[in-house]
């Protein structure tokens, strides 16, 4: 909140602009406005967006771990990977995936928790002959929101730990050489050729 936060604001104040170009070329395209020209742009911004949005994510990494300025970070972590040859791995990333997954199961849990509540108590008694369905829908949604909330915090290390990985490898052999090898060996065995 003091050193980077320009930064963050100008790496979400481009994601925003673009976006908004994309709902712009989307009303125009409902409208019937502009034709082929309007879906053409329509489809290039939704690209632009995904690549940007997933740059992001790398370029906030290196901001909070430098302090760099928000272009600067995505030129210096684009670089590195690119360098090290990495772009198939942080394209590969699947933690995210995981930790949706995760999410995903604790809603469902909340969701069937709720509705035991529900039947065991007057809880959603005002809801009506939908209140085993209002009490699965509420319990999921709280479940996936506090859990999205919770494991975001370990995709955001697992992202930090890779970048650092991929800048200082010779440090973290240093300070940790059995954890460098364990994690050495593994990556050579996912990715050969890339350590």
């Amino acid at each position: 909140m003091t050193t980077s936060f320009g930064s963050i604001c100008f790496g979400s104040l481009i994601v925003a602009i673009i976006e908004a170009l994309r709902m712009l070329a989307n009303a125009a395209q409902a409208n019937d406005d502009g034709g082929i020209l309007v879906c053409i742009a329509e489809c290039i911004l939704a690209c632009l967006a995904a690549i940007v949005e997933y740059f992001n994510k790398w370029a906030f990494i290196y901001v909070g771990l430098y302090g760099y300025s928000y272009l600067q970070a995505g030129k210096n972590v684009f670089t590195l990977f690119k360098n090290r040859g990495w772009e198939a791995v942080i394209a590969d990333d699947l933690v995210q995936n995981t930790l949706f997954m995760i999410s995903l199961i604790v809603g469902a849990c909340m969701g069937g928790l709720a509705v035991l509540i529900e039947a065991t108590s007057d809880l959603f008694e005002l809801a009506g002959s939908n209140e085993r369905w209002i009490a699965m829908a509420s319990g999921f949604v709280v479940g996936f929101v506090v859990c999205s909330i919770a494991v975001s915090v370990i995709g955001s290390s697992v992202n930090a730990v890779i970048v650092l990985f991929a800048e200082a490898p010779a440090e973290f052999q240093q300070n940790y050489p059995d954890l460098s090898t364990r994690m050495r060996e593994t990556w050579s065995r996912i990715y050969p050729g890339s350590v």
